[in-house]
């Protein structure tokens, strides 16, 4: 299998492109960002991936953007900048912000218990394993919307361990795409915490929790309230909970199996328009749409005349939120790093085994998506994969690709 890297192109048929420049002129060595190419390029020829996007900005323009291999291992098709992919995780950033304009309009504080909102988290438990039993205690605290932004609220998700509790989760219909916003919040009530709210920080379903209270604040469906406060004024025309058949040529598609695992690989149909709009992962996008909401977020809440969310406001949920007692579990928060308001945050220079900066701020999708904010380089990335295997190699990679070219 070849490398293709895609001619150089418009970015999403209705989404305005950002300003673009050469790369010299943004502080960016060409030479080095075209050895980051070469670098995806020999990933793709050695069949690790079908194809990939990968997108630069800095001072407010586009210093590199390429489209690289194909969007699909079936496809005859290259992989495209308007290619259209499944974010997954990536949707829990836009959900945050979307929570945190509700709390500037006044709807609630961030110490609010959730059960003011959802009753059913009103007489919450939490699961105290011993001996391979499973104990019900109260919880000594509610579970606060801030809890929910920054995963400490005790909830999880099934597939990041195998405690008892996430073996309760696995015996529901949580993973259905079947169930209403509410619905899936009254099943994750009714499951007991796998620790005290506040106690530990769990990737969890927590995000798709505030994308119920967004609807209950709002009286509007999630997707409703995003394409009205963010996705439409950012002019992110291409993102949405589904992708309208016209866009059938358009999506991205991974390998059926795994090429390091031999696994099946099974994701989401984004032709299919799913009853739950997923708050903590259901989002399709391009790398243009997510550039948009990535510039707005580095220019600390606008984009071309849209004010999202105020300044101070965002750099609250730039900054970590997790106490030095907090014990951080599974290995998706990388070690020199918190976590904010939707956003995992560098907090030191070293420790981490990649490039960085202080105060930098990311997320990623579980499809092989990922993005980051440095406010102190004025810079972003974006990178679109869809290889859930590849995922963590590509993340590291592309850091150490992208800042060898910082000048």
């Amino acid at each position: 299998m070849n490398a293709q890297t895609a001619p150089r192109q418009a970015a999403a048929p209705n989404t305005p492109p950002l300003p673009e420049a050469r790369p010299e002129t943004l502080g960016l060595s060409p030479t080095r960002l075209s050895r980051a190419s070469d670098a995806l390029k020999r990933e793709v020829d050695k069949g690790t991936i079908p194809g990939v996007t990968f997108m630069v900005g800095r001072r407010g323009q586009i210093g590199w953007f390429e489209a690289i291999g194909r969007q699909g291992p079936a496809a005859a098709a290259p992989m495209a900048h308007d290619s259209i992919f499944r974010i997954y995780s990536m949707t829990k950033p836009i959900v945050s912000v979307g929570i945190m304009m509700l709390l500037e309009d006044g709807h609630f504080l961030l110490t609010d218990p959730v059960a003011k909102f959802i009753p059913e988290f009103a007489n919450q438990k939490v699961g105290i394993e011993t001996d391979g039993t499973l104990e019900l205690v109260p919880v000594e605290r509610p579970i606060t919307i801030q809890d929910l932004l920054r995963h400490t609220s005790g909830i999880t998700y099934d597939h990041t361990g195998n405690s008892l509790v996430q073996q309760l989760y696995k015996e529901t219909r949580l993973r259905s795409r079947k169930i209403t916003n509410a619905e899936h919040a009254a099943l994750v009530a009714e499951l007991p915490l796998i620790c005290q709210p506040g106690a530990e920080w769990n990737y969890s379903r927590s995000t798709d929790i505030l994308g119920r209270i967004i609807e209950i604040v709002s009286a509007k469906s999630l997707a409703a309230f995003l394409t009205e406060r963010i996705l439409a004024p950012l002019q992110m025309t291409e993102t949405a909970f589904f992708a309208g058949d016209e866009n059938a040529a358009r999506l991205a598609e991974p390998f059926p199996t795994d090429p390091w695992t031999g696994e099946k690989v099974t994701l989401f149909n984004m032709l299919e328009r799913p009853v739950m709009e997923s708050g903590g992962g259901g989002l399709v996008s391009t790398t243009m749409d997510y550039a948009r909401f990535c510039q707005m977020l580095l220019n600390g809440g606008t984009l071309d005349g849209a004010g999202i969310i105020g300044r101070k406001t965002l750099e609250l949920m730039a900054s970590n939120h997790l106490a030095p007692q907090v014990r951080i579990k599974g290995t998706l928060l990388p070690e020199g790093h918190g976590f904010g308001l939707g956003f995992a945050v560098r907090t030191h220079t070293g420790l981490a085994p990649f490039a960085g900066t202080l105060g930098q701020f990311f997320w990623s999708g579980m499809a092989g998506t990922f993005f980051w904010i440095d406010p102190k380089e004025d810079l972003f990335a974006v990178f679109m994969s869809q290889g859930p295997g590849q995922r963590e190699y590509f993340r590291a990679l592309i850091r150490s690709l992208v800042y060898a070219a910082v000048e």
